[in-house]
């Protein structure tokens, strides 16, 4: 099992939850900063590399094909959501809200590629189903509704 899925919005909440506490910082938007510099560029920065430069080993974790170029196109989408999520860490308001959007479309069009690969292909690899599935549905519904409450008070 993947426990990264867990690890890193933990140390996200944990970073935020450290702030608020010792900066008095506003909750909602602390915690947004957080998840979108850690869960979204710093995780995607990492994604990037394991696409990039460890395809074969990440391709057969999530039960795919060795040496396909989709894994530099993955790595390259990752690169970007990851620079994005890092640049959120100072750039805030509608920047956040390009970044989620981006973000969300990316984990929800990849959950729906994991769902397919478990039906179609009873694709059942760690990579494919299980933490990694949850994570890319949850963390945009996560990251979508914080949003609205950070932009509505």
């Amino acid at each position: 099992m993947n426990w990264n899925f867990v690890y890193v919005p933990l140390m996200a909440i944990t970073f935020a939850v450290i702030q608020i506490v010792f900066s008095h910082t506003p909750v909602v938007e602390t915690l947004l900063q957080y998840l979108l510099f850690i869960s979204v560029g710093f995780s995607n920065i990492v994604a990037f590399y394991l696409h990039g430069f460890r395809g074969d080993k990440l391709a057969e974790n999530i039960g795919w094909p060795k040496g396909s170029p989709f894994q530099w196109e993955i790595a390259g989408t990752s690169l970007a959501m990851g620079i994005l999520g890092i640049m959120s860490y100072w750039i805030k308001g509608d920047f956040w809200l390009a970044t989620i959007i981006g973000f969300s479309v990316f984990m929800l069009v990849a959950a729906a590629g994991h769902i397919r690969e478990i039906i179609v292909n009873k694709n059942y690899a760690h990579g494919n189903a299980g933490l990694v599935l949850y994570y890319d549905i949850i963390m945009p519904i996560i990251l979508i509704v914080l949003y609205i409450i950070y932009a509505v008070y």
